[in-house]
């Protein structure tokens, strides 16, 4: 199978710069997945298309403002940080621009020394290890420094931190957002469970290999980036007891997906656990779990289209796409969504 043949053509123009002003008002493309009819909606009417016991299941993860712009202390340089992940206390793993200025030893001061750093290291792929210097809590002085980790393809400066936050997120780690969960509101969240939906809530810690673009022409060669999640032994039993009771499994978005599929036994069930996945969705998948999936329009020849095309069929999928770009949908993180059922 080709990375080409997930390929489609996207206007530029398509691509959505800033979130709506009210998050349930997005368009939805409905897709069939067996027949690929398609039906156009607007997404707070993704109720009706919910039935008591189906349980959708959200990545609650929160995304860290973890780009920092700040100078070299020794010839005052700009220079800019990006954190990846903690490994130890203090100590991250980053990103850094321009990579020339920050070697071992270098030392960064973010506003006015409000936030200091060290440089470590440097790893194998060029990202350094950074040491942090500061008085108080690390995330409190974070969320006043650093600014959100936006995506290459959105160009706008966002205006509201929260707006790249879905309603629910909860435990710091992300590098990117679960994007399809942005659409929902307390209020729509509260109604579908009014309508008895159960809700299960899983961590999947979201990194910037998700915009890694696929360089192989044989997708099989394409290695997966290692992503941390977890399961609380409440959310299986909800997904579990859905599946029990011939309840539909609702993924939103393909991070909720991968961490489902990444933790059931060979029969579809859970039990609490935590690790990385590294799993890689694509036609020919079985999936032990998941039956319906909400999610964004994404990228061509990613592996998101791919795990997309692995539900509903790449023919389907394709052409859903197609039908999108020809109704104006907006694609992408700020985009607008599409169940897959």
């Amino acid at each position: 199978m080709k990375t080409s043949d997930f390929y489609f053509e996207l206007p530029e123009e398509l691509i959505a710069q800033d979130p709506l002003e009210e998050r349930s008002a997005s368009r939805m493309l409905v897709l069939d997945k067996n027949t690929g009819a398609t039906r156009h909606e607007t997404f707070k009417n993704i109720i009706n298309y919910l039935k008591p016991g189906d349980c959708l299941v959200l990545n609650n993860t929160r995304v860290l403002p973890a780009r920092l712009l700040g100078v070299k202390a020794d010839t005052g340089a700009a220079v800019e940080v990006l954190l990846l992940r903690r490994r130890s206390g203090d100590v991250w793993e980053t990103l850094v621009k321009p990579g020339k200025k920050l070697r071992p030893g270098a030392k960064v001061s973010f506003g006015d020394g409000l936030l200091r750093a060290e440089i470590l290291e440097i790893e194998a792929e060029g990202n350094r290890l950074v040491r942090f210097f500061y008085d108080g809590i690390f995330e409190e002085v974070l969320d006043s420094l650093g600014e959100m980790p936006l995506p290459p393809y959105i160009t706008h400066k966002l205006q509201d931190k929260n707006r790249y936050q879905t309603v629910y997120a909860r435990y710091d780690g992300s590098a990117a957002a679960p994007t399809a969960g942005l659409h929902f509101t307390e209020k729509l969240l509260h109604e579908i469970e009014e309508k008895g939906v159960k809700l299960a809530y899983v961590t999947l810690h979201v990194g910037l290999g998700t915009f890694r673009p696929v360089k192989t022409e044989n997708i099989l060669e394409h290695h997966m980036h290692s992503e941390y999640y977890q399961i609380t032994a409440e959310a299986a039993e909800t997904i579990n007891e859905a599946k029990r009771s011939g309840g539909r499994v609702i993924c939103v978005g393909t991070t909720s997906c991968r961490t489902v599929e990444s933790a059931a036994d060979e029969n579809g069930f859970l039990q609490a656990c935590s690790g990385n996945t590294e799993i890689f969705i694509y036609p020919g998948y079985r999936f032990k779990v998941l039956d319906c999936l909400i999610t964004n329009f994404h990228l061509p020849e990613s592996t998101l289209v791919m795990l997309v095309s692995a539900l509903a069929g790449r023919e389907h999928v394709l052409e859903a796409y197609r039908e999108a770009v020809e109704e104006r949908y907006r694609f992408f993180s700020f985009g607008d969504v599409m169940l897959v059922k």
